[in-house]
């Protein structure tokens, strides 16, 4: 079974636990095994990069797992874990670009925003991020596999 890890910072934590007990209790633990990296209890002198990394590692070596981190903007997250070969990460403000992320780039990792999306939007964008799949036409497979290149620049 695909494994769906899930961490924040502490301006994610509040949202991280209202959205375990929301997908706990859905169909999702059907299709996955979810995972809490943590943290466990409010760390308010945590840094957002230690989230990322262990979501993204976790990601990485398994195969056809997803990743959700939540931090306040969505941006630190990302940039993190964008840093890994293999991870693609994106900022899922609304669920119509979460969509387009796992439609034509096969993301694999959701970053939320605590401070500028409700409960709602970050319901939606999660169930879009799990139920949408990657649209594997080849100017797709093309462009995400350029994305792994190194030294490129």
């Amino acid at each position: 079974m695909p494994r769906l890890f899930i961490a924040s910072d502490h301006r994610g934590f509040t949202e991280k636990q209202r959205l375990l007990s929301v997908l706990n209790d859905s169909n999702v633990k059907e299709s996955y095994e979810i995972i809490d990296l943590g943290p466990t209890t409010l760390k308010p002198e945590d840094d957002f990069n230690d989230a990322a990394i262990n979501v993204a590692r976790k990601v990485r070596e398994n195969a056809g797992s997803r990743g959700i981190l939540i931090c306040g903007s969505a941006h630190g997250i990302s940039i993190q874990a964008n840093r890994f070969k293999g991870i693609r990460a994106i900022c899922g403000y609304t669920p119509e670009l979460v969509h387009l992320g796992r439609l034509h780039n096969d993301a694999n990792v959701l970053c939320l925003s605590s401070d500028f999306m409700d409960d709602a939007t970050i319901d939606s964008a999660v169930s879009m991020f799990l139920s949408c799949r990657f649209l594997p036409e080849e100017r797709y497979i093309r462009r995400n596999a350029r994305l792994d290149e190194d030294n490129i620049y």
